[in-house]
């Protein structure tokens, strides 16, 4: 039986190139409310209006490696009350080589989380489904937008 990866150097022998490496994949926390099922179930309703929430934190690790976690959230709402809740904490443990640390901040919450999301949202569309809805399936997330605008608004309240 051969290795598959025995050719590929690892990640701490291309150290002088920028690399990025999943060590770890998981869910940290699920939550889905259904509140009014099964007459929220029944078609012909209006469409609901959806809030989504988007979340990311990465903190370093004793061992040298570092945990991002994704937090998605989607509340789906009509006139007359909540259809569903969703929430998903989504984490991963990574290897970052190459990176200085000027730049590892946006490694870990831009980077990271792109790396995180398409399974993440995967989640979130199956239990949708499992609820009885159509799966929710969330766009694609700009994540450097959500990071940009996290530092500008921390750059506001240091101000203020």
């Amino acid at each position: 039986m051969t290795d598959t990866d025995a050719g590929a150097p690892d990640i701490a022998e291309t150290a002088d190139q920028p690399g990025i490496r999943i060590l770890a994949q998981f869910i940290r926390d699920l939550s889905f409310e259904n509140p009014r099922a099964p007459e929220a179930l029944r078609g012909g309703a209006a469409q609901p209006q959806i809030d989504l929430g988007v979340e990311m934190n990465a903190r370093g690790r004793d061992d040298g490696f570092f945990e991002v976690d994704l937090k998605l959230s989607a509340k789906a709402n009509r006139e007359d009350g909540p259809v569903f809740v969703v929430e998903l904490l989504y984490g991963g443990v990574f290897q970052i080589a190459g990176v200085g640390p000027e730049d590892m901040e946006p490694v870990l919450l831009i980077e990271c989380p792109r790396y995180l999301f398409p399974f993440a949202r995967k989640i979130i569309a199956d239990v949708t489904a499992d609820g009885g809805y159509p799966p929710f399936m969330l766009d694609p997330i700009d994540f450097a937008g959500v990071y940009t605008a996290r530092k500008a608004q921390e750059q506001q309240v240091g101000h203020a």
